[in-house]
C-alpha cells in the first residue's frame, strides 16, 4: 500500500484550495518555456483508453487581440452560435442558488446591485476581453460530442489549470467564450472539433478588487456519499 508524503499532501491541499479564478490581469506576458512547461505538464491528465480527445488553442499576442475584436464585434451584432447546447434550464435548483450566491459576490465586489442589469451585462461583455489577460487556450472535445470523451476535456483542463497554479501563473475558466463558437472557428481557422471553453491566463493584478472574492464549497455531505 502506498503511504502518502505528509509533504506531497499539504503541496497538493495548498496548490488545490488557493487556485481561483482571476478576471484581472497584469500585461506581462508568459514566457514561451513556462507555456510549454504547463501545457506539457496538463498532457499527462487522464482520459479514457489514452484517447486524449482534446485539442487546445493558445493564442497570445496579435492572435489574441484579433480574436478578443472579433468577439465583441460578434457580441455587439448578437452573433451568438454554441456547439454545445446551453439552457438556464440545465441547472437544477439547488445550482441556480449556487450560482446566484457566487454572482451576489462577484457583483457585489464590483458595486454592482442586483438589479443593475445593463450593468452586469456590460461587465460581462468585458470579459470577450479576456479580463486583460495577455493568453487565452480555446478546449476543443471531439467533433462526436460524447459525454465520456467531453469529460476527459474536464479532466485535461483541472489539470492545467493547477499545473499554472503551480508554476505562478493565474487563470479563469471563460465559459462565455463558446457562446462564440464560429467566430472563434473563423478566426483561428480551426475546421474539426467542438469549443467547450476558453481559459484565459496570464499573471494576477494584485491591485485589483475583483481578484479578492472568494466563495466557498458546499460541505462534503452535501454533494458526496460514502457506501459501505
Amino acid at each position: 500500500m502506498a503511504v502518502a508524503t505528509t509533504g506531497l499532501v499539504d503541496a497538493a491541499e495548498r496548490l488545490i484550495r488557493t487556485r481561483r479564478a482571476t478576471r484581472a490581469f497584469l500585461p506581462d506576458p508568459v514566457s514561451e518555456e513556462t507555456m510549454e512547461a504547463v501545457f506539457g505538464l496538463a498532457g499527462a491528465s487522464p482520459s479514457n483508453s489514452n484517447t486524449q480527445p482534446w485539442q487546445v488553442e493558445v493564442l497570445s499576442g496579435g492572435m489574441r487581440d484579433n480574436l478578443a475584436e472579433a468577439l465583441m464585434t460578434a457580441h455587439r451584432d448578437g452573433r451568438r452560435t454554441v456547439d454545445f447546447p446551453f439552457t438556464d434550464d440545465n441547472f437544477s435548483s439547488v445550482h441556480q442558488r449556487r450560482r446566484a450566491a457566487f454572482g451576489a459576490a462577484l457583483y457585489g465586489t464590483l458595486g454592482i446591485g442586483r438589479e443593475d442589469h445593463d450593468l452586469r451585462a456590460a461587465y460581462d461583455a468585458k470579459s470577450l476581453d479576456f479580463y486583460g489577460a495577455p493568453h487565452v487556450a480555446l478546449l476543443y472535445a471531439a467533433d462526436s460530442g460524447d459525454p465520456r470523451l467531453t469529460a476527459d476535456v474536464g479532466m485535461y483542463a483541472q489539470t492545467l489549470l493547477l499545473a499554472m497554479a503551480a508554476h505562478g501563473i493565474a487563470s479563469c475558466p471563460q465559459a462565455l467564450l463558446s457562446f462564440y463558437a464560429d467566430t472563434v472557428r473563423e478566426t483561428l481557422g480551426v475546421t474539426g472539433g467542438k469549443l467547450l471553453f476558453g481559459i484565459a491566463f496570464g499573471y494576477a493584478d494584485p491591485a485589483a478588487a475583483v481578484n479578492t472574492v472568494a466563495v466557498g464549497r458546499e460541505p462534503l455531505g452535501e454533494t458526496t456519499r460514502f457506501h459501505r
